[in-house]
């Protein structure tokens, strides 16, 4: 996997108080209602049940629209199961070690995929002694800490010739989040669609649990022949392959996948494929990555002994497989959803629009100013004079092509600081110089409304760090919210979301 869309930025491990801060800051946590009589066992936003209840992977579609593209045939046959491509979920505990995981390129560094930068090396407070990549190219794998309640996804990860951990890419998101990365934090995970591995993944204690499907939509990955060479990725994802446009397909990275209502999962013999075949058509599945000459590709957790073929080749189940390739269909519309609880809603988001990543150029004063992730802040720091730092490659806005700013649309920009650093936002004409936004020297607590500007080009960003006896490192992250629409999935239909 390569991604078309670079970012991540992190140096050192920042302490639990820190990480609460920057969830609080972040915005958007799904609120979960209460348990109904519908409800599925088990809590949300743990190891067991990563995400909210409202995230995409935990809920449901009500009168989906299919559409009509079939997967093609491809080299091999479609694939259910664990393997080198596949993943697994590590349960981090407090007991455990730190960790440190060095870039794959010593010279380079590691790349952080939400801050676009290399960084030497990123330290993992607790690491499981029992990590284990996924031996393909890849290399995935996801450590869950409830602790810090986070989920860290490496891609590439091994142990190098001095017995180091190392990897080449590396993302983070939120236990109990929304499952999918968002405009401002775009990259949360180290699959193609920026999605942690273990999003959708058939887990090892859901393989025998005796129920008659899995309870969330699964992951897939499909070919070039079936993924689209002209729409890259399309809500809920945020990004996808950088080489997409070798694609020969109509499905982007991001669509979900399901069977029809009409398809008899009854006449499937083999139990552990009917769970499957039933699951797609109640959650579907979502198109995470793109893989080498499989129709279609669901994945299972590496450790679960899941295998559809043993002892040996089973054809009945190749055949079954095949109907299922032939039966699958994008979503194209849905009348409603159903969350974990089972409770009818219509998803409506509010999410950050801007991050703090850089690069940042220092204009004057001394000291250094980088993105971390963790806080999705700028920290400036070894600063003792009045320092001023700058960042204009408008990477700050517009990092996924569902989640831009409007023109004419309103929005709240607010600042969070400490130290006293300021934070000022210029909006630039697309032609010219002519500045048609400036929202002035914003100090930490101030908040306004900005509306959008028709013919908006690149934007400014500008941090001031008075001077300071203490050389305490600032820390300032900006919010901006939309103020008249929510976010809704463009699967909606409108008249859904008018009764």
């Amino acid at each position: 996997m390569k991604c078309l869309k670079f970012s991540l930025p992190l140096t050192k491990l920042v302490n639990r108080s820190i990480l609460v801060f920057a969830m609080l800051l972040s915005g958007g946590a799904c609120a979960e209602p209460s348990q109904s009589n519908h409800s599925v066992s088990g809590s949300f936003g743990t190891y067991e049940r990563p995400f909210s209840a409202r995230s995409y992977w935990n809920i449901r579609p009500v009168g989906a629209r299919l559409g009509y593209f079939q997967i093609p045939d491809s080299r091999y046959h479609p694939l259910i199961g664990e393997g080198p491509y596949s993943s697994a979920a590590f349960l981090a505990r407090q007991s455990d070690s730190p960790m440190k995981v060095y870039g794959r390129d010593a010279k380079k560094g590691l790349w952080e995929l939400d801050g676009e930068q290399f960084v030497p090396s990123v330290t993992i407070a607790n690491w499981p002694a029992s990590t284990m990549p996924a031996s393909g190219s890849d290399g995935h794998a996801d450590i869950v800490d409830p602790s810090t309640g986070v989920i860290h996804s490496f891609l590439d990860l091994k142990k190098d010739g001095q017995g180091r951990w190392t990897a080449s890419m590396y993302a983070w998101t939120r236990l109990d989040g929304r499952g999918w990365a968002e405009p401002a934090q775009y990259y949360q995970g180290a699959r193609a669609a920026a999605v942690a591995p273990m999003a959708g993944l058939i887990r090892k204690h859901e393989v025998h649990d005796g129920k008659p499907m899995y309870s969330h939509a699964l992951a897939v990955s499909l070919t070039y022949n079936a993924l689209s060479g002209q729409t890259g990725y399309i809500f809920p994802a945020t990004s996808t392959d950088r080489t997409f446009k070798k694609n020969s397909g109509k499905i982007p990275v991001g669509a979900l996948l399901m069977l029809p209502e009409t398809f008899d999962t009854s006449r499937i013999s083999n139990p552990a494929l009917r769970k499957v075949a039933e699951t797609l058509k109640v959650y579907g599945a979502y198109v995470v990555d793109r893989n080498e000459g499989t129709p279609f590709y669901i994945y299972v957790e590496n450790g679960s002994k899941f295998n559809l073929h043993k002892p040996k080749w089973n054809s009945e189940v190749a055949k079954d497989l095949k109907d299922i390739q032939k039966g699958l269909r994008q979503v194209m519309s849905v009348q409603s959803w159903v969350d974990g609880h089972g409770q009818a809603f219509n998803p409506k988001e509010n999410l950050n629009m801007i991050s703090m990543r850089g690069p940042w150029v220092k204009t004057s004063g001394n000291g250094t100013a980088r993105f971390d992730t963790w806080s999705q802040s700028l920290i400036v720091s070894g600063s003792n004079q009045q320092s001023l730092f700058q960042h204009r490659n408008n990477r700050s806005f517009n990092s996924t092509n569902w989640g831009e700013m409007e023109a004419g649309k309103r929005y709240k920009l607010q600042l969070k600081s400490t130290e006293g650093a300021q934070m000022e936002l210029k909006v630039m004409a697309r032609e010219g110089n002519r500045v048609l936004f400036n929202s002035g020297w914003m100090r930490n607590g101030q908040a306004m409304v900005m509306q959008w500007p028709q013919d908006a080009g690149h934007t400014v960003l500008s941090v001031l760090k008075p001077k300071s006896n203490d050389n305490d490192p600032a820390r300032v992250r900006a919010l901006v919210y939309p103020l008249d629409t929510m976010l809704t999935s463009p699967l909606q239909s409108v008249e859904a979301m008018v009764r």
